[in-house]
């Protein structure tokens, strides 16, 4: 849409195809969350209820790019700034992790001291999700934050906000159940 806006009206619009995101405010709910706010969910509250083992899907083995939200924010504010052309540029980190080490990562910036448990028999998804950021790079932007450090923000949002989650959950559990 941006690209034909450009084209048909000469307006001086921009897309951009971020990777995938986590950071404060993210989407908690057990059921409809991505990866890394399942897993922050997952293993606080496995924690807190002296859980042996956390069970995450699929093998371990895909390999994701995650990039936290405030990098994507400070991305478009230099888009804004520096690039005005036809092509969309992606944003994201450049790097992959293994969904195992990635939750490794975040089991232990939750504090959780437990096994990990792969679930075979739930699906992978795609082998690897790993965008593209010669462009983007190339123009000058990088992402800044490291992957444990916006773990880190991202998990001391999660528990500030621990009981506004859990009631946003149950209640949309009960909207579901009606």
């Amino acid at each position: 849409l941006c690209e034909a806006y450009r084209l048909q009206y000469g307006a001086d619009f921009v897309s951009v195809m971020p990777t995938n995101l986590y950071g404060p405010g993210d989407n908690y709910h057990p059921l409809d969350s991505h990866v890394p706010a399942a897993l922050v969910r997952r293993f606080h509250e496995a924690k807190i209820g002296g859980e042996p083992n956390v069970v995450v899907w699929g093998t371990g083995a895909p390999q994701r790019e995650f990039m936290a939200v405030d990098d994507l924010a400070d991305a478009c504010v230099f888009v804004i700034k520096s690039y005005s052309d036809l092509q969309f540029l992606n944003i994201g980190t450049g790097e992959d992790i293994s969904v195992a080490e990635f939750a490794r990562i975040v089991a232990d910036v939750v504090g959780y001291p437990g096994e990990i448990k792969f679930d075979a028999s739930r699906p992978d998804g795609a082998p690897r999700k790993l965008l593209d950021v010669s462009r983007i790079n190339a123009l000058g932007w990088h992402a800044k934050i490291p992957l444990r450090e916006g773990l880190t923000r991202m998990y001391a949002d999660f528990v500030a906000n621990y009981d506004a989650i859990r009631a946003k959950t149950a209640s949309k559990a009960e909207k579901q159940q009606a």
